[in-house]
């Protein structure tokens, strides 16, 4: 049975499109959603001698930025299911990953940009990464489905 659906968010359209589709799955199987965001810390070089230092007031401003965000996306996608939003720093798909073991998921449902070539190469995908980890069944969604319609 599917009773916990985790869908992360990174507030592009395809991760918003990934949050319909889940409510469907929630809907469906009456389950509950755990929208998760992660912020990834800015990390700057600063000389040599100090290595690299964390800038954290950028951190608390992303986060809070991030709370309001998924608040409305949770109003927006309510229609009575239950709804938690969860944020953490830290590397996307490892937090991801951790969360769904913290949290006993069923589910994970994330969508990927659909890069290829040189940008896969340098930016690599947090969604394949979450595949190969997870600890539960991973949906993935390429792009916003053509001819998938939500009912109301």
């Amino acid at each position: 049975m599917i009773k916990k659906i985790l869908v992360p968010i990174d507030f592009s359209d395809y991760s918003k499109t990934a949050l319909k589709y889940a409510a469907q799955f929630a809907k469906q199987f009456d389950a509950k959603i755990f929208l998760i965001y992660v912020v990834e810390p800015m990390i700057y070089p600063a000389d040599f001698s100090m290595g690299q230092i964390a800038i954290p007031s950028s951190d608390i401003d992303l986060t809070s930025r991030a709370v309001e965000e998924l608040k409305r996306l949770a109003a927006e996608i309510d229609n009575g299911l239950e709804i938690e939003t969860i944020i953490k720093t830290g590397k996307p798909f490892v937090e991801i990953n951790d969360t769904a073991n913290e949290e006993n998921i069923d589910l994970i449902i994330i969508a990927t940009h659909g890069h290829t070539g040189v940008e896969h190469l340098l930016f690599g995908s947090t969604a394949e990464k979450v595949v190969r980890k997870a600890p539960c069944p991973v949906l993935t969604l390429r792009e916003p489905i053509k001819g998938f319609r939500f009912k109301k």
